[in-house]
């Protein structure tokens, strides 16, 4: 069966009073879950909201701990590690992560980058070997598909848009896909919310088509798309 994870980043909820304070991340995720259900209802849905639960941020006894050894460990590091490795666990299971987050200050809400700081995490996710040169880092996990639902108050972040070097959100979970398994990037956004109009509203639209054509075309190929690895 597949497993489907669902991260949402959003502080913003998506059942307030009134609509206009609605996360539009996590009503693309709604919508790109709601189709993929739909159409392949035999499906594992693993559900973390960073937004409403944001995760504990590392600290130093926390690093001491990871670069313990396993068997080394005290009670007390292994406790520490607890929240880390139910979160990579969940990662593990998952075949496709639907990772849902708005654009905040030009990059990731400190929740969502909690939850990296967690989850990309040597022996775990990553291996380090400095006899590979200049590239020790390798990742462990392998063979899943990372759809990122962004949203953005302003507008032309993408690749040749007027603030592309402004966007620090989707290049920065680029580079960290590799470490969650992401062998495919599938990236929609929605962007003019701080200016509202018939721009946004257009921009809104497209982005609830392509989160629902993305997940239709994926659960078709889902057949095809060889499970969640890791390695040996």
């Amino acid at each position: 069966m597949t497993t489907l994870l669902r991260i949402d980043a959003s502080a913003r909820r998506s059942d307030n009073p009134m609509p206009q304070h609605n996360s539009i991340s996590r009503q693309l995720a709604d919508t790109f879950v709601g189709a993929w259900e739909h159409n392949l209802p035999e499906t594992g849905i693993i559900e973390r909201d960073l937004g409403l639960a944001p995760p504990d941020f590392i600290s130093q006894a926390w690093i001491a701990a990871v670069f313990r050894p396993e068997s080394e460990r005290s009670p007390t590091q292994r406790a520490l590690l607890t929240q880390s490795d139910t979160m990579i666990d969940e990662l593990r299971r998952a075949d496709i992560v639907v990772l849902s987050t708005p654009m905040y200050n030009y990059g990731m809400p400190a929740a969502l980058k909690a939850w990296f700081d967690q989850i990309v995490r040597i022996g775990e996710t990553f291996t380090f070997d400095l006899d590979r040169g200049d590239y020790p880092l390798e990742p462990i996990l392998s063979g899943k598909t990372l759809v990122l639902l962004t949203s953005s108050g302003e507008f032309g972040f993408a690749g040749g848009g007027m603030r592309e070097a402004h966007n620090h959100l989707a290049p920065h979970i680029r580079t960290l896909g590799p470490y969650l398994g992401a062998s495919q990037i599938i990236e929609i956004g929605a962007e003019y919310q701080e200016f509202g109009g018939k721009r946004h509203a257009a921009s809104v639209r497209e982005a609830h088509e392509d989160a629902r054509e993305a997940a239709e075309r994926l659960a078709r190929e889902v057949g095809t798309i060889r499970p969640a690895t890791v390695a040996p």
